[in-house]
C-alpha cells in the first residue's frame, strides 16, 4: 500500500487530479495502475480501501463538490466514513467516470504511469 500512499501524495502535490477526482477515483478503483518501472500501485481497490487511503493522505474534503456533492451533506466526524460515502455516491462505474478515468489516464501515462483500459460494461444484446 505504501506505493499507493506515494502515488495520492504525489498526485495531490502535482494537482493532477484536480477538478478530476471522479477520474482518480475510477482509475484506482477499476483499472490497473503500474509506475513505468513496473511497480504495482494499484490492481483495482475496494471502496473501503479507497476511503481509507483519501483519510489517510488527508485528501482535501471540499474536493467532493466535483462530483456534484456538499460537504456538510456527508458524515462529518470519521473522515474514512465521509470518504466512503462520497465514492458510494460518486457512480465510478457511470459512463461519465469512464471519461474522466480516461482524461487522468492520458495525464498520467504522460508522468510516466501506465493505466490499464477502463473494463468494457457489456450490452445485453448479442451480436447479430
Amino acid at each position: 500500500m505504501s506505493a499507493l500512499y506515494d502515488f495520492l501524495e504525489e498526485t495531490k502535490r502535482t494537482g493532477r487530479a484536480v477538478g478530476n477526482l471522479l477520474g482518480l477515483l475510477h482509475v484506482l478503483i477499476g483499472r490497473r495502475l503500474v509506475r513505468s518501472d513496473g511497480a504495482v500501485i494499484s490492481v483495482g481497490l475496494t471502496w473501503r480501501e479507497m476511503a481509507s487511503a483519501l483519510k489517510k493522505v488527508r485528501w482535501e474534503k471540499s474536493a467532493v463538490s466535483e462530483l456534484g456533492l456538499a460537504p456538510a451533506a456527508l458524515p462529518p466526524r470519521d473522515r474514512e466514513r465521509y470518504w466512503y460515502a462520497a465514492i458510494a455516491r460518486a457512480r465510478v462505474d457511470s459512463a461519465q467516470a469512464i471519461e474522466a478515468g480516461n482524461r487522468l489516464a492520458e495525464a498520467l501515462q504522460a508522468a510516466g504511469y501506465v493505466v490499464s483500459t477502463s473494463p468494457r460494461r457489456e450490452n445485453s444484446k448479442s451480436p447479430a
